[in-house]
């Protein structure tokens, strides 16, 4: 779908454009390193965020009830 939405507004020559002055200004060797960065970033990000919900309900279970 969002690769659909992508070509519909960019076509091929634009991005292959786009790909070459990425190539031409990161190089080579440093776009791979990027990517892994970016990749254990959004893994981070989404452990984080189940983590804050597993948190929240440890937090819940672990509180004692008060009775009035």
């Amino acid at each position: 779908m969002i690769s659909g939405i992508i070509m519909g507004v960019l076509g091929t020559w634009q991005i292959i454009v786009i790909l070459l002055v990425v190539l031409l200004l990161f190089g080579g060797k440093k776009i791979p390193e990027l990517m892994k960065g970016l990749g254990k970033g959004i893994k981070e990000f989404k452990d984080g965020m189940s983590g804050d919900a597993d948190n929240q309900n440890d937090k819940d279970r672990d509180k004692p009830e008060s009775r009035p």
